[in-house]
């Protein structure tokens, strides 16, 4: 059990069209980041989705390219937010600027992909489970 977290463009939310552009595992600090700007555009929630809560956990957030060059600019200077959560594991900044498998080297594949789907008339979305 962990901190699962997609990124992925589509068509629309619930196209069949998905491709994958990213998954990360227990980068808590991305997370943080990607709630706030979830809760920045009102927190959308999508009926289907079961969360009795009402928190961040299973829903999907749409990206802009302005929020694409945000989280590039946060990752660029190593200002992601930290965050904390029982599934979430140790802080992602550990081992983040290691050139073979660090969460940055993700992080910046992600935001390239993102930009490209973009640029193709996609969506891009974040999802996370824990």
């Amino acid at each position: 059990m962990g901190l699962d977290q997609y990124a992925y463009a589509a068509s629309e939310l619930k196209s069949e069209d998905r491709e994958e552009l990213a998954y990360w595992r227990k980068h808590n600090r991305l997370q943080g980041w990607m709630e706030k700007l979830w809760e920045k555009k009102g927190r959308p929630h999508f009926d289907d989705i079961q969360n009795p809560l009402g928190d961040f956990n299973c829903q999907p957030v749409e990206l802009t390219l302005s929020d694409i060059e945000q989280l590039e600019a946060h990752v660029e200077n190593k200002s992601l937010p930290e965050t904390g959560g029982f599934f979430f594991g140790n802080d992602s900044y550990g081992e983040y600027e290691n050139p073979g498998w660090g969460y940055k080297k993700t992080d910046l594949e992600f935001i390239g992909r993102a930009r490209k789907a973009l640029q193709e008339g996609k969506k891009v979305f974040y999802d996370s489970w824990w």
